[in-house]
């Protein structure tokens, strides 16, 4: 699908676009994280939402590991459209993905249990009681408490979800666009989650410099923590904010040292593993085994994976022989009754090899989406582990 031209700049294609959705939702709220393009829509919509003398819910989830700089900019932002929005600054109990440990593949911001090594105290004007919310449970995923929250918001009305993707950024965000969907009255910015929510992207057409134009010709405020990042010598479309031990997000784990070396030592005492991704996060090869990745000589890829498992905690070599399991037994119906390759492009979802999934595997790539899996709900992966108990012993693999 190619772009359609609007005949418009991206600005005030962004603010028709907002303003349909005023115009049109009863319940509205924003999912604000701080970051540069979240920052630039959420300045948007509720500058238009005063224009329309209406509230806007205002949503945050903190999940602890954030730099101070990026806590002061979402005060101000609280604090500044205070007039027009409903605040929810979350701080409860989540599960989230560390990659940068195979011995504690999860960890649980503000778990109550580790307040201790809490990387900071939990914000005063947050959200923090467990029994809120009547759908929260103490440990759930975070993508389940999204969805999850969006139609408590609800409350069962047609209600509408301001998020800040940009297509440049992802190409599964520019998927999440393109592509055929449940959408709100043919508008293509909109994805349709659940039975009364669509979540809707203003600004998915904006690119990098267009959101930096937006700051300059505006004077809004923005998070200062980028005026770092750009010290630190990434260009602006290096620049990210997110939690620091997800799959992606390690990448810029090293960065907390540089700048802000006071929240250092609490971000690497507060989960397993994460002074070596900041050691080696930027590095390609085998260490996290993003661009290239290589093997002993006396190795075939499938000796090595299954060197790589033998070497794993027991709980997380289970986790990953299920996943592999369902690989090589989907595969072998499907043209590979004797087998998958052993050599294979690493790159090339569509072809199956053990060097794929060796990838995986140096990768740490715990929900092994490199070959096409997605992470379970909350609740379903006990199920899970008792349904593989009995398909590997039927498959009789691994």
């Amino acid at each position: 699908m190619g772009k359609k031209l609007l005949g418009m700049n991206v600005y005030d294609a962004a603010i028709m676009r907002i303003r349909f959705i005023l115009n049109t939702f009863p319940r509205v709220y924003v999912s604000f994280s701080g970051g540069k393009d979240s920052g630039v829509m959420t300045h948007m919509v509720l500058n238009e939402a005063r224009k329309f003398n209406r509230k806007v819910g205002l949503l945050f989830v903190d999940l602890e590991g954030q730099y101070r700089l990026t806590i002061e900019y979402i005060e101000y932002i609280y604090s500044q459209y205070s007039d027009v929005i409903e605040p929810y600054w979350i701080s409860l109990p989540l599960s989230l993905r560390n990659a940068v440990s195979q011995f504690q593949p999860q960890w649980k911001c503000w778990d109550a249990n580790s307040k201790e090594l809490w990387i900071r105290d939990i914000p005063k004007q947050s959200i923090s009681d467990l029994n809120y919310f009547d759908f929260f449970v103490d440990g759930m995923e975070f993508e389940d408490f999204v969805p999850r929250f969006g139609d408590w918001f609800s409350g069962g009305m047609l209600t509408a979800c301001f998020v800040g993707i940009r297509t440049q950024e992802s190409l599964n965000w520019w998927r999440t666009i393109a592509k055929e969907k449940n959408n709100f009255d043919g508008k293509q910015y909109t994805t349709r989650i659940t039975q009364s929510v669509y979540n809707v992207y203003p600004i998915y057409d904006w690119n990098t410099e267009d959101i930096w134009k937006y700051y300059g010709k505006t004077g809004l405020k923005y998070n200062k923590l980028y005026d770092r990042m750009h010290q630190a010598g990434l260009t602006i479309h290096q620049q990210r904010i997110c939690q620091p031990y997800g799959d992606d997000q390690r990448k810029g784990l090293w960065l907390f040292q540089i700048i802000e070396p006071e929240t250092w030592g609490k971000v690497v005492a507060r989960v397993n593993g994460a002074n070596q991704g900041a050691l080696y996060a930027k590095e390609s090869g085998n260490i996290l085994g993003n661009l290239k990745i290589s093997k002993p000589d006396n190795h075939s890829w499938e000796s090595f994976s299954r060197l790589l498992l033998e070497s794993m905690p027991k709980k997380t070599q289970q986790h990953y022989e299920n996943k592999i399991a369902v690989f090589l037994h989907w595969y072998a119906e499907r043209g590979y009754p004797g087998g998958i390759p052993d050599e294979g492009p690493i790159n090339n979802k569509s072809m199956p090899s053990w060097k794929r999934i060796c990838k995986s595997l140096l990768r740490n790539d715990y929900w092994m989406k490199g070959l096409s899996f997605s992470q379970h709900k909350s609740g379903a992966y006990e199920r899970y582990l008792k349904v593989m108990k009995k398909r590997r012993s039927e498959w009789q693999i691994f």
